[in-house]
């Protein structure tokens, strides 16, 4: 076994534990919880055991319900970011309980139901009129923001996830209502992305057409790519890490390499 494997397998403890770790996707334990499962399908449970995927969920859920406590909450699980009650992908709920749902869906004797269930519902009815949501909870009606990070792209994933576990067909809608304000407006200024730019906002596409197998999805999809490969001609800003996958070249260019084969696409250091 690697040293670096050793270390990421030895970081369980002190990530379950730690009450100054964050829960979010990129630096804390929802990061750390797709680590494990994504090591666990490529090496094997004999590597990544089913009970340390189980404990770190566990210790998600944990944190989130006493923050919802302390906050007096109608939300069941409530997570923070520096100060700020995000619900995105990135650094909020979007990402935190699409992993959870993974985790529940591959281990059903995690019975957590009782509160993803009404935390997602809580979710779901922050949804704008036009199908976007609201990048915090402290945004109140602001439709502003469309991309991976903040907004409707970030959602689906979760959505098509609690769709799959539940089959309550308000998620399956939701979904598809964040597909149509991506197509309207999901072409950004901001760049060629997958954090926040169009081939991050693509990959809502590619996650409904898995879902439905509707056709138009993939259309979608494909008019964002040709979009995408007009690279450096659309006044965009150059990101801070031009190079990076989350800003920059490198997760345009999965993206457009996934899409060649859209039935088996996956957002890359999240969806699993």
């Amino acid at each position: 076994m690697s040293g670096l494997l050793t270390r990421i397998i030895q970081m369980e403890k002190e990530v379950c534990e730690s009450s100054s770790l964050p829960n979010e996707l990129l630096y804390g334990r929802a990061g750390y919880l797709y680590t494990l499962l994504l090591l666990q399908t490529e090496l094997g449970e004999t590597i990544i055991s089913k009970q340390s995927i189980i404990n770190v969920a566990v210790s998600i859920v944990k944190f989130g319900h006493q923050l919802s406590g302390q906050l007096k909450s109608r939300c069941p699980l409530m997570y923070s970011w520096y100060n700020e009650y995000y619900t995105g992908a990135a650094h909020g709920h979007a990402g935190i309980i699409y992993l959870l749902l993974k985790v529940v869906c591959k281990y059903p004797e995690l019975n957590i139901d009782s509160l993803l269930i009404p935390t997602i519902d809580y979710l779901v009815g922050l949804q704008f009129p036009s199908g976007n949501f609201p990048s915090s909870f402290e945004s109140g009606e602001r439709d502003r923001l469309v991309h991976w990070c903040h907004g409707a792209p970030g959602f689906v994933n979760m959505l098509v996830a609690a769709y799959q576990k539940y089959k309550n067909e308000n998620y399956k809608q939701a979904a598809m209502a964040c597909g149509d304000v991506v197509w309207k407006r999901g072409l950004l200024r901001k760049g060629y992305g997958i954090c926040h730019g169009v081939a991050g906002n693509a990959y809502t596409f590619l996650s409904l057409y898995k879902l439905s197998k509707d056709k138009k999805h993939l259309h979608r999809a494909c008019q964002f790519a040709l979009w995408c490969c007009d690279y450096g001609r659309h006044g965009c800003r150059t990101p801070d890490r031009p190079y990076s996958l989350f800003e920059g070249m490198a997760g345009t260019a999965y993206f457009l390499y996934d899409i060649l084969c859209p039935a088996a696409s996956k957002f890359p250091a999240f969806e699993v």
